[in-house]
């Protein structure tokens, strides 16, 4: 029975081979189209986040700012600067943050027994590095007891390094000088690649504890004072609660300040977590739009599974006259021709996937750009395409088959080509 089944199947085939050709390069475009469609999506969103990850993930920097409302009898204009305190309020009664970090920065000279220069010089704590992506490629982090006694160790960025070593060995453990003070290095930052920063690449930098910072390095310019910050940055406890968590902050640094808590301009922030869910929807739309022009090129194949089946239908009429008069069910042809429609749309659906899967292995192989993660053909994708393909496949054998079904025995055995 199986045997005639795809005899069958192949001889209608063959009674209509370019028809047949064309219509199932047709509908494997579209299932490849669909899955190289969504994976392209999946691949720059994924690359839109290793990016975001060579910053920090999750992380929220505020920087100082001027007040852009009028609040508690103030005048607009204000400059607002971030202080310790701030960080210690937020600490204390921000309960949605996970962590909460203060940073000082200034431009200050280097230089060891071979080199020298000026470098951006970044007092941060320790949980500095729970925040941000800071690889190391030897030695280690800061210590808490290395802020609490304000200890003058140094980690040294990548480029930082060879030009204060020029490629020399034993680095860990040396003793520079930075700002005409003896500091150790303790540790050396890995080179990365770094697509957005807001001061600068880390890979240029001096690290040192914050306190030592601000004893040894305080800001020269002419609004510093004891206990103001550059910036300071936080991670929210929850991605589900970001939002609060944000307007928590804007609440307590608004009463500490005294400014409008609706007042974006008073403290800027960088919230990557709102970055990254804006350039998410965005490829969504992307991929949606994209991944609709596909699934119309899947429709038009199945069209074309519809219209070989109606031919074939039309073709062998008499043929199916004379296995009605055998005995055939109404059931029985009906199966047989839907059958054929799903068989022809499904084998030519899994050719185009297995092109698209093919095609996705040999380009995540090759050197990919930064913001590019490759072809990701996961099992959702494989799912969506096979989904679609699966009700156009349905859709394109019903009217065949129901038609094939239909005839009568009389009628189909007095039918003349």
């Amino acid at each position: 029975m199986l045997h005639e089944f795809f005899s069958q199947v192949l001889a209608s085939l063959a009674r209509n081979k370019l028809r047949t050709l064309l219509t199932m390069a047709g509908i494997g475009w579209g299932v490849a189209s669909i899955v190289l469609i969504v994976a392209m999506g999946d691949g720059f969103r994924e690359g839109q986040r290793n990016s975001t990850r060579s910053l920090g993930e999750n992380l929220v920097i505020v920087f100082n700012g001027r007040t852009e409302l009028q609040a508690g009898g103030q005048r607009a204009g204000r400059f607002v600067r971030l202080t310790y305190q701030d960080v210690e309020d937020l600490r204390r009664e921000a309960y949605l943050l996970r962590l909460v970090v203060a940073e000082l920065r200034g431009m200050v000279p280097a230089g060891s027994p071979f080199h020298s220069g000026t470098f951006e010089t970044n007092g941060v704590e320790p949980d500095f590095f729970a925040i941000r992506t800071i690889p190391l490629a030897a030695g280690r982090y800061f210590h808490a007891a290395d802020e609490r006694e304000a200890r003058r160790v140094c980690i040294l960025g990548h480029n930082v390094r060879k030009q204060l070593f020029a490629g020399r060995p034993h680095v860990l453990g040396a003793t520079i000088q930075i700002g005409g003070l003896p500091f150790t290095v303790v540790g050396l930052m890995a080179d990365k690649n770094q697509n957005s920063s807001y001061s600068g690449r880390d890979v240029e930098k001096i690290l040192v504890p914050y306190r030592t910072m601000a004893r040894d390095f305080p800001p020269k310019d002419t609004w510093y004072q004891a206990g103001y910050l550059s910036n300071l940055l936080y991670t929210p406890k929850s991605l589900a609660e970001w939002e609060e968590a944000q307007r928590q902050v804007r609440r307590i640094l608004g009463r500490n300040h005294r400014f409008d808590p609706r007042d974006e301009g008073a403290v800027r922030m960088w919230d990557t977590v709102e970055g990254a869910r804006m350039v998410d929807r965005i490829f969504t739309s992307m991929t949606a739009f994209l991944g609709a022009i596909a699934l119309v090129t899947l429709t038009l194949g199945g069209v074309g599974v519809m219209n070989i089946m109606l031919v074939s239908v039309s073709e062998r009429t008499r043929e199916i006259g004379i296995r009605k008069a055998l005995g055939a069910t109404r059931s029985r042809i009906l199966a047989d021709f839907f059958m054929e429609g799903m068989l022809l749309a499904l084998a030519s659906g899994a050719a185009g996937w297995l092109a698209s899967w093919g095609l996705a292995a040999v380009v995540n192989r090759l050197p990919l750009p930064e913001m590019f993660a490759g072809l990701p053909v996961n099992a959702q994708t494989t799912m969506l395409a096979f989904a679609s393909l699966l009700v156009v496949a349905v859709l394109s054998s019903v009217l065949p088959a129901w038609r094939a079904a239909s005839l009568t025995p009389v009628e189909a055995l007095r039918y003349e080509r």
